[in-house]
């Protein structure tokens, strides 16, 4: 509605009333002016079965999703389809892959299940030709939304039958919200086709002002959607002025953490004199807030939708670098357009995630990484691993959030991998490397093309193969010498350069054997920005954001190379949503899985640890019983963390293979039989309220039928703590002698204060 409810509930609450207070849309109308609309608004879930393919997707009472997106147009129909391309699940329209090979019965029962494939379903029914009626009657779907959706496939069917190049045809589907990528489908064309036709047809779009009161009053603070009518009310400036691409909706692997790099990117560009303009759909976040930036624009983050925008701005140019892998994607197709990418360019973003071309560049500049190569086919993988040594780690190439990844530990494992999580060829490469099970860490850097400022290094708790997303980080790091802190300086020092940086970067480590390996590099802000940023006290993506604008980094009163640590420890740990995703496994691996993340602060590492622990949601049982289920590579590495658990007072299950090691080497142990077998069971003690803790790490792989997969799912219904990595059971423990030595942390350190606290100052 563009009314500021938050805002203004405020204002009640202090004591104002509704016709005290200006409406800042307006900067005219007060409060107590109803909102009036002229456009139709669609809110969409974004849901994470991309990345959970086992997940139960059937929707009920109980919340899956991760994020969602807003589409403003002047029909519902319109609205629709904006709100589906906005979501980045590979559709344009209401077509989903698959659907048109459905049996019959299969289409009957799909449309009656509530899941979030049913709306694509529904259309499938409709383009077999089962009535409205009909199906209103299987599904009680209203008849409202159904007549919208067969509106929606009529022309469909109109676009297939008679082609695009009919004017009033192609001025219709566009008026109705289809992109040129889903006409192109629908009529085998090339997108740039139904492009050209439309440019010379004249056809574009027009942007229309959401100002709260129907165009009754002038809008002081207007943002803006677009639709295909005759008057455009966005009337751009001759202001100097950049564009800021949003990240989109929130799902796992591109969060919450990219706007906050998106909108503190356009507070530097405000506070430079510049016109902001930002462009996202994702009614979630701060960048879509009304007064964030100069202009907005509400619009799904396509090449064809963000092109009509910046066409009718024209700014100087285009930042692309805070909005996660969703604006990096777009930054090709937008240069080939002719629009300016500021920051590091195109060139240097293709060299960074082309497998071949980064491997040429790691050679040149002699920095280590992992032995591996990229395949497309199952021999060749078979090929590259037998090379290389089991475990290998695999992937496919250009992913985010680690999707599809996964450690392999022999042929079979690598063969089902590539028949079943991914299809090897030529057009869809896989990355094969060597797995090296070091300690991990990252770096975020910010360079102005010269200068490279570290703010700091992360250290990982957990080893590599943990996605650095689910890992639980640590700065200052505690562990690592200086010698391969000096390691990491110059190869961030050394890839900052040879890329032309301009901006930020983010780099990870892992270390082996006293050799710090590069594993990957992503020329852009990353998930830890924000966490960085709080605890150093370096606006980091307002240095960057002004290195951009060619303000250097000593220009801005910083000194290259590493920053001073800060006296403070500060931990970020991952938050998980799995009781809200049932058949979802919750062992971590290569592929991302968390949902959010938290900090904590403290003068120690342990007690930083504590406090990331208990704000995460993690119940840290001082007594009772743990039971351990142990992978055969794992045991002799847990054996000494179990004992100590033992001496601490808890009580030890095990199953079968596990219970026989520990009694073996002198661990108290009491068996108990699996899932399936008779009482005592794993299944009995976790029901019973036995079990305070789970330690379980995977075997064979994550199939729903096997008993590691039932055992995690099971405590995790039952609200009992799991532990996958003995990492982290490394650190319980560590937290967990501190608390029984009664040092549990009490300080309290406003953030104010981070930048400038010494020890003495608190203790």
């Amino acid at each position: 509605t563009g009314y500021p409810i938050a805002k203004v509930a405020a204002k009640i609450a202090i004591g104002l009333h509704l016709d005290e207070i200006i409406n800042a849309v307006t900067g005219k109308t007060y409060a107590s002016f109803e909102p009036a609309l002229d456009y139709v608004v669609v809110k969409m879930p974004r849901w994470p079965f991309d990345k959970f393919n086992l997940a139960d997707r059937t929707l009920g009472t109980q919340m899956k999703a991760t994020g969602e997106v807003m589409s403003i147009d002047r029909s519902f129909e319109a609205g629709l389809l904006k709100a589906i391309r906005s979501l980045e699940i590979g559709l344009y329209g209401l077509g989903m892959p698959g659907a048109s090979e459905l049996p019959k019965e299969e289409l009957e029962k799909a449309i009656v299940a509530a899941d979030d494939r049913r709306l694509f379903f529904l259309a499938e029914a409709l383009r077999r030709g089962y009535s409205v009626e009909d199906i209103n009657a299987r599904t009680k779907v209203d008849l409202f939304f159904l007549r919208k959706l067969a509106n929606i496939v009529r022309m469909e069917q109109q676009l297939q039958t008679l082609g695009f190049k009919d004017v009033s045809i192609l001025t219709a589907a566009k008026k109705m919200g289809f992109s040129d990528r889903e006409i192109a489908r629908l009529t085998s064309a090339k997108e740039d086709e139904v492009r050209q036709l439309r440019y010379q047809y004249h056809i574009k779009p027009v942007f229309k002002m959401v100002d709260t009161c129907a165009a009754e009053f002038e809008a002081a603070t207007p943002y803006f959607y677009s639709c295909y009518e005759q008057e455009n009310e966005a009337l751009p400036s001759n202001k100097r002025k950049i564009a800021v691409i949003g990240s989109g909706p929130i799902r796992i692997g591109q969060g919450v953490e990219f706007d906050y790099c998106s909108v503190h990117s356009v507070l530097a560009l405000k506070a430079a004199g510049i016109e902001a303009i930002i462009i996202n759909n994702n009614p979630e976040t701060v960048s879509t807030d009304f007064d964030t930036g100069d202009r907005l624009y509400f619009e799904p983050l396509t090449v064809e939708d963000v092109l009509h925008i910046l066409e009718l701005e024209q700014p100087e140019g285009v930042i692309v670098q805070f909005g996660g892998q969703t604006a990096i994607n777009l930054a090709a197709h937008l240069q080939k357009a002719g629009i300016k990418i500021l920051g590091t360019s195109v060139d240097s973003i293709d060299l960074a995630e082309d497998r071949k071309r980064f491997d040429r560049l790691l050679l040149d500049l002699k920095i280590p990484k992992p032995a591996g190569r990229t395949v497309t086919s199952v021999e060749e993988a078979l090929e590259v691993a037998r090379e290389i040594d089991f475990p290998v780690l695999v992937r496919p190439s250009y992913v985010l959030g680690g999707r599809a990844m996964e450690i392999v530990y022999n042929e079979t494992e690598l063969k089902n991998y590539l028949t079943f999580a991914v299809k090897a060829a030529p057009e869809h490469p896989v990355l094969v490397d060597r797995y090296v099970s070091g300690r991990e860490c990252e770096v975020d850097a910010i360079c102005d093309g010269k200068t490279i400022l570290i703010p700091g290094i992360m250290e990982h708790l957990e080893r590599a193969g943990v996605h650095s997303g689910d890992s639980i980080a640590c700065y200052p790091p505690q562990h690592l010498t200086m010698v391969e802190q000096e390691k990491i300086l110059s190869y961030t020092v050394k890839l900052s350069q040879a890329l032309k940086v301009v901006g930020l970067i983010n780099i990870q480590y892992v270390m082996d054997d006293h050799e710090v390996y590069c594993i990957e590099v992503n020329p852009r802000s990353s998930r830890t920005v924000p966490f960085m940023s709080k605890i150093t006290g370096i606006p980091m993506v307002q240095v960057a954001t002004k290195a951009i604008l060619n303000q250097g980094i000593y220009e801005q009163g910083y000194a290259g190379g590493m920053w001073p640590e800060t006296k403070l420890v500060a931990v970020k740990a991952p938050v998980f949503s799995f009781a809200k995703l049932t058949q979802v496994d919750i062992s971590l691996g290569p592929e991302m899985k968390s949902t959010g993340e938290v900090m904590g602060v403290d003068l120690t590492h342990t007690g930083a640890l504590y406090k990331a622990f208990i704000a995460a949601g993690f119940n840290i049982p001082r007594d009772g019983s743990i039971l351990a289920t142990l992978a055969d590579r794992d045991k002799a590495e847990a054996l000494p963390l179990l004992k100590k658990l033992s001496e601490r007072g808890f009580t030890i299950f095990a199953t079968m293979g596990t219970a026989a090691y520990l009694r073996v080497n002198g661990v108290p142990v009491t068996k108990l039989n699996k899932i399936d077998e008779e009482s005592p069971n794993i299944m009995d003690g976790i029901k019973n309220g036995e079990i305070q803790l789970l330690v379980n790490t995977i075997t064979h792989g994550k199939a729903p039928e096997r008993d590691g997969f039932k055992i995690r799912r099971m405590a995790v219904e039952h609200n009992i703590p799991c532990l996958t990595s003995l990492d982290t059971v490394k650190a319980f423990l560590m937290v967990l002698l501190a608390l029984s030595e009664g040092k549990e942390p009490s300080t309290v350190i406003p953030i104010q204060d981070f930048k400038t606290i010494r020890v003495e100052q608190i203790i």
